[in-house]
């Protein structure tokens, strides 16, 4: 065949005879495979084979468990029992498995110049992955991609270690049916692809956005004092003002200098953290926008151009933007904290949200993310969030949590009115109306949850055991929030609620927390904005316990 024969007969394939594959052909794939670009020669692409039948049943089980939730995601009978009818693997039945993969570590010591891009050597890998395609193709035998995995999950599996990121599971072996010479989606008349690629020539170069530094830094650390409460009410009794004149204020004061333990507390390095990620319950038409807004929300984030940017900008605090669980792979060398347990929630209107293994994964990342903050000498952290329908996801965990009708829990979340804020009631009363599993919390923090909300409750928990301030946003903050108060009470401890929302459940959250916001400007954003906005009067607490005059040192009558 020649070379452009190969290139067209190459097939996706997942449908295999049972003959053997000698060794030579896999040989001569690999070594095509090891032919292909490599970015600054880094030889990042590595390559696993696995014969074993014992391992392939649990890659065949990973596959399972996420093709049942992709299944899941459409509501359309018809469109659920033809995606089933799909053969998208052939595991356990082609001869040999295939993992390709591509080191990260070997960004340490990049061949060329000082910096190395991760999304350069993951092409190199993709790069391999097609080599060895043709390869096999010319030799009358194929490969057939599967990536329908928990990543996590199938990494934790193969023993690969942390730095080793796989493309996927290849089945390998020769093909059964060369599908009439065809995609197999195009012989189903699932769609048929383009004749001709997309061709445009860019004629404007746009600059590229600048982003924040990343933080870095060393751990502090605060000496505890049994008597600091009652030093701390006499200093702020002794101001030159009238006792209690300060009100707020002099009650945030004396919470922040009993959190640092200090009668001269000082705020180092404030960071607002905002956590995104993407809902299956937006699939169902609870918010006035579309799911891919998050993701347009983040890239706006990474370029400055967000209300929590400006606020920030002003307030000199940090930005740390975290992806918890975007439906969207964004480029590794962004500003970006990645911590996608998946690409999306599953609906919870039928299914559960995410496992358990997702949901204790939650709070390990939650936990991670702020002790590297905390790690940069930042001892007040706030928490944001930005995922279109986690408005609907906080409204029902509020209702489970206070056990509260759902209509008492539901707003308008990104705008929905009149009949789609009841359409919005009806279809979270029927999700909770669906639950059928077990009574406890965590299994209903599992189906009903957020990705973004369980790593802010795990962050919380890590931030109150750090000895940090908690700048508590809005109403999916505050449900963050109140999760984790039902784990650690003590957590209330060192939490400021910045703002009341305009979500009507929020207040009701504050009220049974027994804890007063510092504003109420009606508002209903999200991303960490009433954190950002409030901190001038954090700082202003701060700012008359440790400057303003006492009575004796101006020489004025207390009394």
């Amino acid at each position: 065949m020649t070379l452009d024969e190969i290139i067209k007969s190459r097939r996706d394939t997942r449908h295999f005879t049972n003959d053997a594959i000698p060794d030579e052909v896999i040989q001569k794939a690999l070594q095509a495979g090891h032919y292909a670009p490599s970015v600054g020669l880094t030889d990042a692409t590595k390559y696993y084979i696995i014969k074993s039948a014992e391992i392939k049943k649990a890659v065949k089980d990973l596959f399972l468990d996420y093709d049942k939730k992709a299944s899941n995601s459409t509501d359309d009978e018809q469109q659920k029992a033809q995606y089933k009818s799909l053969k998208l693997e052939a595991i356990e039945e082609a001869p040999l498995g295939l993992v390709i993969g591509y080191d990260r570590s070997v960004l340490n010591n990049f061949t060329i110049g000082t910096v190395g891009s991760n999304e350069a050597i993951k092409f190199s890998a993709v790069c391999a992955a097609q080599n060895i395609w043709l390869s096999l193709t010319e030799q009358g035998y194929s490969m057939g991609w599967v990536s329908i995995l928990n990543y996590y999950q199938f990494k934790q599996l193969l023993g690969l270690p942390e730095h080793i990121e796989p493309l996927g599971y290849f089945c390998v072996g020769k093909p059964a049916t060369d599908y009439d010479n065809q995609p197999m989606l195009q012989q189903l008349n699932w769609k048929q692809k383009q004749e001709n690629p997309i061709i445009e020539e860019i004629l404007i170069s746009t600059p590229p956005n600048s982003v924040p530094d990343s933080l870095r830094g060393t751990k502090q650390s605060h000496t505890n004092d049994s008597i600091i409460v009652k030093e701390l009410q006499q200093k702020i009794d002794n101001k030159t003002k009238p006792t209690g004149s300060l009100g707020v204020l002099e009650s945030l004061a004396k919470q922040i200098g009993i959190v640092f333990q200090t009668l001269e507390p000082k705020i180092t390095k404030p960071n607002i953290v905002v956590f995104a990620a993407d809902h299956g319950i937006a699939n169902h038409g609870v918010s006035a926008y579309p799911q891919d807004v998050t993701r347009q929300m983040v890239t706006n984030f990474l370029e400055g151009g967000a209300a929590i940017n400006v606020f920030c900008k002003q307030n000199d605090i940090a930005l740390t933007i975290v992806d918890a669980g975007v439906n969207y792979d964004f480029p590794t060398n962004t500003n970006l904290f990645s911590a996608k347990i998946g690409k999306g929630t599953q609906s919870f209107l039928q299914n559960p949200a995410m496992t358990q293994t997702e949901l204790d994964l939650c709070f390990t990342k939650g936990k991670e993310i702020v002790n590297s903050i905390f790690e940069t000498e930042c001892n007040c952290i706030g928490f944001g969030e930005m995922g279109i329908g986690n408005t609907s996801t906080a409204s029902v965990l509020m209702s489970i949590l206070l056990e509260l009708p759902i209509e008492d829990c539901v707003g308008k979340g990104t705008g929905v009115v009149d009949e789609k804020l009841i359409q919005k009631q009806n279809i979270l009363k029927k999700a909770l109306k669906n639950y059928s599993g077990p009574n406890d919390l965590q299994s209903k923090l599992a189906y009903f949850g957020g990705f973004e909300i369980m790593q802010m409750a795990g962050g919380m928990l890590q931030a109150k055991q750090n000895n940090m301030l908690i700048l508590v946003d809005g109403f999916i903050c505050t449900v963050a929030f109140l999760i984790a108060y039902k784990m650690n009470p003590s957590v209330k401890e060192n939490a400021i609620f910045c703002h009341s929302s305009a979500e009507q459940g929020h207040q009701k959250i504050l009220d049974y927390l027994n804890v007063q916001a510092l504003l109420q400007l009606d508002l209903r954003l999200g991303e960490g904005t009433g954190c950002a906005v409030a901190f001038p009067i954090i700082q202003s607490a701060v700012c008359f316990l440790n400057e303003m005059a006492s009575f004796e040192s101006a020489g004025v009558s207390g009394s």
